[in-house]
C-alpha cells in the first residue's frame, strides 16, 4: 500500500513513475536527438549543446554579422535575474527558445526573438550548499534531448525537466551529499545518456563521471578517476583500469583519508566516428604532492584527459598533462576536437590548455601527443631573472609525454614564486576555433603565485579546504603602493594560437584577467566579454577590436549566435563572480555583486538596459572597537577558512567586504554569525567545527586591522597604527 502510494505522489508531481512519463514530443527541444547533434555544424539557426557541436569548437557558420557591419550591432533585448553571484552558463538556444542558467542552478526559458520569459525552474538548492562550493555558487547550463532540459544542480542532483512547462520529470541524487560535492558543470547527452560530473576535490572527495539514462534517470555506469582508498572493487567499469594502470601511481598519504581528488567538474567532448568520449580530470587532494601521496607517483587519473566507450564508460586511453600535480593544474579546461594537417597529413586531434600552461594536441584515437607549446614562455630555471616567477616547466618531451619540471618549483626546501598560480593560464571559459584561420582563441592569463608547504603537521578536516599548502603565502601586502604594483604583473589575454605551427598568430591584451569565454563565426569575428563589463568584438584574422558594448557588469560566460526569422543573434550572460572573488585581480574596490542578466543583440538593435545602482560602502567607526585576538594569528586562519568567499587579505569580493561588515564591531555579533551560525540559509555556516572561539576572535582581530588599513589609505579616518 505504501509503495503504491509513493507511485501516485511520484506521478502527480510529474516525475517518471512505473514507466510512464510526460509527453514531451510537442515541446521546442522535441526534435534534438543523437541525428540532429550529430549534424549540429551546418544547423546555423541552433546552439543545441554545449559547444554547439560535439566537438566543441564554439564556432558558428552564421555571417550575417560581420566585419563590415559589426559597428551596427546593438542591444535587441535584456532580461534581469533575481540571483547576483557569478553567472557561467552557455545559453542554449533550440527552434528559436533559449535555455540559460544563473548561479544557484536556477534554469529559465525565454522567446529568442522578444526576450519573454517562458517558465523558470528552481531547484531550491539549500543556502548551506554554498559553504561546499570552492568557487561561488556557479552553473555553467543545462542540456537538451528529447523533449527534456537536464541540469546539475550545486548540492548534485541530476534533474529532467520538461521543456514546454519547466515542470520536473525526475530528479537523481549523484553523489554523496553528507560529503562536500557540488555540481557546476554542464552535462552533456550522448547516445540517450545524460553525462554528468562533480567538484570539490579541495576539501576532500573522490572524484568520478556517471552517466544516467535520459528517461528514467536511472545510472548505466560510473568510471571513479581515482583509486578506491579502501583498496576495495568498487564494481565499477573503472575497476579493471583502476587495477592495472592507476593503484600502483599513488603511494601511501593523505588522499586515503581525503578520497584523491581528480574530480570531472568541466570538460567534455564526443566523436560520433570514433565514438569516444573524452572527458578532462582535475586536481589531486590534497593539492600537495608530498601530503597527498608521499611525493611518489603520478597519481592516475589526478590531472589527466581520459577516453572512454559512452555506451560502457570502458576505458580506452589517457593522457595525465601534469603527472604529481601539486599545483591545483586541472585538466578539466575546455577539451576540443578538430581535423589538422600534422606532419602533412592530415590527423584527427583532441586539443586542450589545461591551467599547466602548454597548448596540447594529441591524437583522439589512440592519445599519442603530436605536440605541447607553452602558451607563454616558460624557460629553464638557469635562465629566470632573480625575483622573477619560475615557470612549473620549460618543456615537454614529446617521446615520454611527460613535462620537464624546474626543481625548485615543487617548492620541496622553500617556498617558490611558480608560473602559473592555481588560477592557470586557462581556467574554465571556454576556448572557440575558426577552422577557415586555422585558429584556436584562447582566455588567457598571467598570474604566478608562491607555493610552500602548509605550516605544521597535516590533518585532514571534514567540510573544510584541505590543500597541504601554506595559503597565508598568498597574502597580500599592506600597503596600498605595493599591492598596485602586484595587480601591475597581473593580466589577461586573448590568444589567437596557431595549432599546427605551434605559437601564437596575435595576441590581444586584456585590462585584468578571468575574462569570458569565446564565440567566433564565419563573420570573421571573435566575441569576448571582460571583467570590467564590455562585450567586444575583434577581426578573427588580426586581432583588431572592431567593437565594443558597455554591460556594466563583468562577463565571465561565453557569448554564442543563433538565427530567428533570418536574423542573427548574439547572446550573452552578464555577471561576475566565479572563483576570481577569492583574490582582488579585478579593480580595486569595483562593485561585483550586481544582478546578473542576459543580453542579446542583433544588427540595428535600439534597445536600453537600465544603469546597475551601484552599492555603495560607508567606512565604520572602529575607534571603540575592542579586540580581544591576534590579528597575526588571524591572519593565517583567514586565508585558510575565509578567503575563498570574503577575499585575499580581506580585501573583498563576491560576498559581503568583510572591512565594511558591522559584524566586526561587536563580539558577539561576530559570535552569532561565525560561531552560531545566524546567517546559514544564506550559506554562511556556522563554523564552529573548523575553529574554536579563540580563533574565531582572532580572525575579527585580523579583519579590523585590516579595515583600518584600508580606511587609513582610502583618507576616509584619521590615520592610525592598524595593529592597536
Amino acid at each position: 500500500m505504501i509503495k503504491r502510494l509513493v507511485a501516485t505522489s511520484a506521478l502527480l508531481m510529474g516525475v517518471v513513475a512505473a514507466g510512464c512519463a510526460p509527453d514531451t514530443s510537442n515541446s521546442p527541444a522535441a526534435k534534438v536527438d543523437a541525428a540532429r547533434l550529430t549534424a549540429a555544424a551546418a544547423d546555423g539557426d541552433n546552439w543545441m549543446s554545449y559547444g554547439r557541436t560535439y566537438d566543441e569548437q564554439r564556432f558558428s557558420p552564421l555571417d550575417q554579422i560581420n566585419l563590415t557591419n559589426v559597428s551596427k550591432l546593438g542591444l535587441a533585448w535584456s532580461h534581469e535575474f533575481d540571483t547576483d553571484r557569478g553567472h557561467e552558463a552557455t545559453p542554449i538556444v533550440v527552434d528559436g527558445v533559449i535555455y540559460t542558467t544563473t548561479s544557484w542552478s536556477k534554469v529559465s526559458a525565454f522567446d529568442g526573438k522578444t526576450g519573454k520569459l517562458l517558465w523558470a525552474y528552481d531547484p531550491k538548492v539549500p543556502g548551506e550548499t554554498a559553504h561546499k562550493a570552492c568557487c561561488d555558487v556557479v552553473n555553467r547550463g543545462v542540456a537538451v534531448w528529447g523533449g527534456k532540459v537536464f541540469v546539475g544542480s550545486l548540492d548534485g542532483r541530476l534533474i529532467a525537466i520538461d521543456a514546454r512547462n519547466g515542470k520536473e520529470i525526475w530528479s537523481k541524487v549523484t553523489v554523496d551529499q553528507g560529503k562536500s560535492y557540488t555540481i557546476t558543470g554542464a552535462p552533456r547527452v550522448v547516445k540517450g545518456k545524460v553525462l554528468i560530473g562533480n567538484g570539490g576535490a579541495e576539501y576532500g572527495v573522490r572524484g568520478y563521471l556517471s552517466a544516467y539514462d535520459v528517461e528514467t534517470g536511472e545510472m548505466a555506469w560510473r568510471f571513479y578517476t581515482t583509486p578506491n582508498p579502501k583498496g576495495e572493487a568498487d564494481g565499477a567499469v573503472s575497476d579493471k583500469v583502476l587495477k592495472e594502470k592507476a593503484n600502483a601511481t599513488w603511494s601511501d598519504g593523505a588522499w586515503k583519508e581525503s578520497g584523491g581528488g581528480g574530480t570531472v567538474w568541466d570538460a567534455m567532448a564526443y566523436d560520433p566516428e570514433l565514438d569516444l568520449l573524452y572527458f578532462g580530470v582535475g586536481n589531486g587532494s590534497p593539492w600537495n604532492h608530498k601530503i597527498r601521496s608521499g611525493g611518489k607517483g603520478d597519481n592516475l587519473f589526478v590531472s589527466s584527459i581520459v577516453a572512454v566507450k559512452p555506451d560502457t564508460g570502458e576505458y580506452v586511453w589517457h593522457y595525465q598533462t601534469t603527472p604529481g600535480d601539486s599545483w591545483d593544474f586541472t585538466a578539466t579546461q575546455h577539451l576540443m576536437l578538430a581535423e589538422l594537417p600534422i606532419g602533412g597529413k592530415p590527423r584527427k586531434v583532441i586539443m586542450q590548455v589545461p591551467k599547466n600552461g602548454f597548448f596540447y594536441v594529441l591524437d583522439r584515437a589512440t592519445g599519442e601527443l603530436l605536440s605541447a607549446n607553452a602558451l607563454f614562455p616558460m624557460p629553464k630555471e638557469a635562465d629566470v631573472p632573480a625575483g622573477m616567477p619560475i615557470p612549473w616547466a620549460h618543456s615537454v618531451d614529446l617521446k615520454t609525454g611527460r613535462p620537464n619540471e624546474n626543481p625548485s618549483a615543487r617548492f620541496a626546501k622553500a617556498p617558490a614564486l611558480v608560473f602559473p598560480a592555481p588560477f592557470g593560464v586557462h581556467n574554465w571559459h571556454p576556448m572557440a576555433m575558426n577552422p577557415k584561420e586555422n585558429l584556436v582563441y584562447v582566455p588567457a592569463m598571467l598570474v604566478p603565485a608562491v607555493s610552500g608547504d602548509q605550516i605544521g603537521p597535516y590533518r585532514q578536516v571534514a567540510g573544510a579546504w584541505n590543500t597541504g599548502v601554506n595559503m597565508s603565502l598568498a597574502a597580500l601586502p599592506d600597503d596600498e603602493g605595493q599591492r598596485r604594483g602586484l595587480r601591475a604583473m597581473l593580466t589577461g589575454m586573448l590568444v589567437a594560437w596557431d595549432p599546427v605551427a605551434g605559437k601564437p598568430r596575435w595576441m590581444a591584451p586584456r585590462k585584468f584577467p578571468w575574462n569570458s569565454g569565446i564565440l567566433a563565426t564565419a563573420g570573421g569575428l571573435v566575441f569576448q566579454g571582460t571583467s570590467e563589463g564590455f562585450l567586444e568584438a575583434f577581426d578573427a584574422a588580426t586581432g583588431k577590436q572592431v567593437w565594443s558594448y558597455e554591460t556594466q557588469n563583468g562577463i565571465i560566460a561565453p557569448p554564442v549566435t543563433y538565427r530567428l526569422d533570418g536574423e542573427q543573434y548574439v547572446a550573452v550572460m552578464v555577471g561576475y563572480g566565479g572563483a576570481i572573488i577569492a583574490a582582488p585581480l579585478a579593480a580595486p574596490d569595483r562593485p561585483i555583486s550586481l544582478k546578473g542578466r542576459l543580453m542579446v543583440f542583433k544588427l540595428g538593435g535600439t534597445a536600453t538596459a537600465a544603469r546597475y545602482e551601484m552599492p555603495e560602502k560607508s567606512a565604520l567607526d572602529l575607534s571603540a572597537t575592542s579586540v580581544a585576538g591576534d590579528p597575526k594569528a588571524g591572519l593565517d586562519i583567514y586565508m585558510r577558512h575565509c578567503q575563498v568567499c570574503h577575499g585575499h587579505s580581506a580585501t573583498g569580493g563576491l560576498l559581503p567586504d568583510l572591512r565594511y561588515s558591522p559584524a566586526i564591531q561587536d563580539a558577539a555579533t561576530w559570535k552569532s554569525i561565525v560561531w552560531d551560525g545566524a546567517n546559514a540559509s544564506r550559506g554562511m555556516v556556522s563554523f564552529s567545527s573548523w575553529l574554536n572561539q579563540k580563533e574565531m576572535e582572532d580572525i575579527r582581530a585580523y579583519v579590523v586591522q585590516q579595515a583600518k588599513v584600508h580606511y587609513a589609505q582610502l583618507g576616509t579616518v584619521q590615520k592610525v597604527d592598524p595593529t592597536k
